[in-house]
């Protein structure tokens, strides 16, 4: 298993596999270290700026323990031969950006939630990185690096012993940037910014310390991590090389080149078979001990800027925008990986500063997923290389190919496309519009051409450019069924007939540029909706061509749901990001979250659901078709749901597969088989079936079958609370009151029994018949039937299991 942290929760992810098995959840911000305990190797110790410190039974993703310190914590270590301590690194009190090791002492009791605040000082003036500090041989000590000093603490001596870098002359930088410590002698392997790596030894003696270097890399060590036994450093940077030094010399090493991206993190195995690497585009590289590549996990990518903007591939329902230069990702949200990655730009690009290379702008699907146009353009400012590409989706390779290249589509920066649904227009409907700053839009739509083979094949051409007042084309957008065409110029919002391209109506809102428009749908189809720079949001009546109604609102993100008639509006004001969802036809929005993160929001999109999700609460009704993802300024990718996490990532097919997979067990009996029979004799006669919540599995039930066998207590504690649990209460009479008097009447009966004959053990058979008619007649006939099956119900495998 390969654990990570990833934002304020913990994966568990199969290395065989190449999938996501548990998800630990439970800590309030951002997780800053994972470390599994070095008494038990089935737990894992986790720390979070949220000031805890959590052990986790991570095989079954349950929380063992919380321990609260009080304090954010930066980084965690563990030691083997502290067994009732862990180390942390916090901010010093009343002092900025200056931190603390300090040790934890994890207080045994009962209970999940205990204190964490004994805290000894171990070092000073340490750095906040998790990669700046490192034990050493046993425990015996630790070492810490912050710019051009190293200082080492000894344990049991309590010494501390500081070394400087400053009065050595070297060339260039040779400030610290990590450090790791041999496993079974005292050598201590530095990285540092001007590429070269420090092996120290005899540095129990300020005097007598010596130091060995190994240089190779051009630019900075990232990180460095010393194998099993000891006999072999691996070392990793910008290069993205992983590089093997043997035997501590310059002349033994080994490489494996062109891993994607810079090389941040390095991590051995317990046993020394596999290591693995963190790249700076989010992805983890597992590499066998031999050198070899093994397997490859991919997160969403982190460009430098996501200019595509967020985009639902029809097909897949995959997340597509800008992965690694020149490239567009497409990310599966259901299982939180990378489907794959399409090349655009088709030139290799060459990491270095000051180049003016071509990248991915735009993108844009028609309404089936067949086609895909693509912008690339160069970093000149003034006068850009501009390439527009229309690829077609082939079924035979599941990708896309080329089709068409337009070079100098417009003569300046292409501002937005989109496609025209085909939908009720048929097949010939479809088009293509782009707007650019040379003050024009253009149509362009499919011809057919003939080889000399006379084999007939397909490409795109302008049929159609129009302007209005020189002014520039910053928007475009067509209405649901495809008759409009809505393209903003600076101020003015102009329709036309995408028929005959006449020009409908203009609608004008100054001061300020249109920032966004779109189309109601559905029943709100009647009306156009626009945001300005100047913080006002527009709604148009297309058949009065008025202002319908408008709101002083700064909005930055302007998304509607393509299944829903709703709306979503971000706004940006005062460093506070807000949702506002709205229909068009009401200027009263339906939901408002404030302060929605502490990011700016600048990218969002629906993705429609496979299936509508069933919500209870009204306040979440406009997530019942689709789900909407936020994009914030730091990449990071947010959701508004109403399930836990590991509920989304879990695929239903995955959930029904565990269901059916169920042995046929008295258990299933009383749990589902009674509910699928009242659910095909209400579809026999004639009911609609609903499925509310409360009619699922009571709070007893999934406790019973959701905790781990050898933590729950006997069978004979469980068994009433499980009866119970099943009874029903009333208003006059609760079910519990009624149990007892059942029990009650059995026992007498029971006492009694030695004594009565045969007639008079029928008589109180009947009396409690009446008893228990006298429960029934007050519950629903599907009740009654229930309780009809407990009572011929043999109850003997409750004391065998």
């Amino acid at each position: 298993y390969l654990l990570y942290a990833s934002g304020d929760f913990v994966k568990v992810h199969s290395v065989n596999t190449e999938e996501t098995l548990r998800l630990l959840c439970g800590h309030a911000d951002l997780v800053t270290g994972i470390q599994l305990n070095p008494q038990n190797h089935m737990q894992l110790y986790s720390s979070s700026l949220d000031g805890t410190i959590k052990l986790w039974d991570f095989m079954d993703g349950i929380p063992i323990k919380t321990f609260t310190v009080g304090s954010k914590l930066l980084a965690l270590y563990t030691l083997a031969s502290a067994e009732d301590s862990v180390f942390v690194v916090i901010p010093k009190k009343g002092e900025r950006d200056t931190f603390q090791l300090v040790s934890v002492k994890l207080t045994k009791g009962a209970g999940q939630d205990l204190e964490g605040k004994e805290l000894s000082v171990v070092l000073d003036g340490v750095d906040a990185s998790m990669k700046h500090i490192a034990f050493g041989r046993e425990g015996s000590y630790v070492v810490s690096v912050k710019d051009v000093n190293l200082q080492v603490y000894f344990f049991k001596r309590k010494l501390l012993n500081r070394f400087s870098l400053s009065t050595v002359k070297t060339k260039g930088d040779n400030r610290f940037s990590c450090v790791v410590c041999h496993p079974t002698e005292d050598c201590i392997a530095t990285g540092h910014a001007d590429g070269k790596i420090r092996l120290w030894r005899n540095f129990h003696d300020r005097k007598s310390y010596t130091y060995s270097a190994l240089h190779w890399h051009h630019d900075i060590v990232m990180d460095l991590a010393y194998s099993v036994e000891g006999t072999r450093l691996l070392s990793g940077g910008v290069e993205s090389v992983l590089v093997q030094w043997h035997n501590e010399s310059s002349c033994q090493k080994d490489f494996l080149p062109r891993l994607g991206s810079p090389i941040e993190y390095i991590s051995m195995s317990s046993d020394g078979i596999l290591c693995c690497t963190l790249h700076a585009d989010n992805r983890i590289t597992i590499i066998n001990s031999n050198l070899r590549f093994s397997r490859s996990i991919q997160g969403l990518i982190k460009s430098r800027d996501v200019k595509t903007g967020l985009v639902v591939d029809p097909r897949t329902k995959a997340l597509v925008l800008n992965g690694e230069p020149g490239h567009l990702q497409f990310y599966s949200l259901q299982s939180d990986q990378q489907l794959f990655s399409l090349d655009i730009v088709q030139r290799q690009y060459i990491h270095q500063a000051g180049l003016k290379q071509s990248d991915l702008v735009k993108v844009a699907f028609s309404a089936q997923g067949t086609w895909l146009a693509t912008v690339e353009e160069s970093e000149e400012v003034t006068d850009p290389e501009l390439q527009l590409k229309l690829w077609l989706y082939s079924e035979q390779t599941q990708s896309f190919a080329l089709n068409t290249r337009i070079n100098t589509p417009h003569d300046n920066h292409i501002t937005d496309m989109c496609f025209r649904d085909m939908g009720e227009l048929g097949d010939d409907s479809l088009m293509l519009v782009t707007t650019g700053r040379d003050c024009v839009f253009k149509v362009w739509v499919i011809v057919e051409d003939s080889d000399s083979e006379a084999q007939q094949s397909v490409s795109w051409s302008c049929d159609f450019v129009g302007s209005y007042h020189n002014y520039q084309a910053t928007n475009c957008c067509f209405s649901e069924d495809g008759s409009l065409l809505a393209v903003s110029f600076e101020e003015t919002v102009t329709v036309w007939d995408s028929l005959t391209w006449d020009l409908k109506c203009t609608f004008c809102h100054p001061p300020g540029n249109i920032r966004n428009i779109c189309f109601g749908r559905l029943t709100c189809s009647k009306y156009l909706i626009g945001a300005t720079d100047y913080g006002f949001l527009c709604c148009w009546n297309l058949l009065t061509c008025a202002l319908e109604w408008s709101a002083h609102l700064n909005v930055v993100v302007l998304q509607p749901d393509p299944l829903s008639e709703h709306i979503a509006a971000v706004s940006w004001l005062s460093k506070e990001s807000s949702l506002f969802v709205f229909k068009p036809n009401k200027p009263r929005p339906i939901y408002i979250q404030r302060n929605l993160c502490k990011e700016k929001i600048l990218l969002a999109a629906f993705v429609p659901r496979d299936e509508p999700e069933m919500i209870s609460s009204e306040k979440y009704l406009w997530l019942r078709k689709s789900q909407l993802f936020f994009l914030t300024d730091t990449q990071e990718l947010m959701t508004l749901s109403t399930k836990s996490l590991e509920e989304r990532l879990t695929p239903s097919s995955k959930q029904l597969a565990v269901e059916e997979s169920l042995p046929v067990t008295p258990f299933s009996v009383l749990l589902g088989k009674h509910r699928r029979e009242q659910a095909q004799e209400d579809i026999d006669l004639g009911k609609p079936v609903v499925h509310i919540k409360q009619q699922q599995a009571s709070p007893a039930v999934k406790e019973l079958l959701h905790t781990p066998a050898h933590v729950l207590p006997s069978a004979s504690f469980l068994c009433t609370i499980f009866i119970n649990s099943l009874l029903i209460s009333k208003e006059n009479k609760s079910a519990e009151e009624v149990a007892d008097e059942v029990e009650m009447e059995s026992e007498k009966a029971e006492d009694d029994s030695d004594e009565e004959d045969v007639t008079t053990m029928e008589q109180e058979d009947t009396s409690h018949m009446e008893l228990l008619g006298e429960m029934t007649c007050k519950l629903s006939k599907s009740q009654e039937k229930e309780l009809r099956k407990i009572r011929k119900m043999d109850y003997s495998w409750i004391s065998t299991f």
